[in-house]
């Protein structure tokens, strides 16, 4: 299934996610990571599937912080409800997704390694 997201259902996984923070310190943060997830295809031969959109969104949203705070947990949050809403179920193992977020925040990885650890947690 090839869901794509827009600003709207973003504000709702925040709603959702982090209601005691409704506030979005950087809204072009959010556009620019459903603008990046919708990308197809992201490079030559490589297949845009749920785990690289949700990778996407994850890489995005951690690195560019549109949040005042707690960015990392949204971005997890994100990603982890976008393949489950793309039929695709994941179950990382524990502390796993902190894991890639730090790689993330420390600028260790990349989106396709990230959406190759999605891949791997596939249930």
């Amino acid at each position: 299934m090839d869901l794509l997201i827009d600003l709207r259902w973003l504000l709702e996984r925040q709603a959702q996610v982090l209601p005691e923070h409704p506030e979005v310190h950087d809204y072009s943060g959010l556009v620019a990571a459903v603008a990046r997830h919708r990308v197809d295809p992201p490079k030559i031969d490589y297949p845009a599937d749920a785990a690289r959109r949700a990778a996407a969104l994850l890489h995005t949203l951690v690195l560019l912080r549109p949040l005042p705070a707690r960015n990392a947990l949204y971005a997890s949050l994100c990603a982890s409800v976008y393949m489950h809403s793309s039929g695709e179920g994941i179950d990382p193992p524990y502390g796993a997704m902190v894991e890639v977020c730090r790689a993330v925040q420390g600028k260790h990885t990349d989106v396709f390694q990230v959406a190759d650890h999605i891949r791997s947690w596939r249930i």
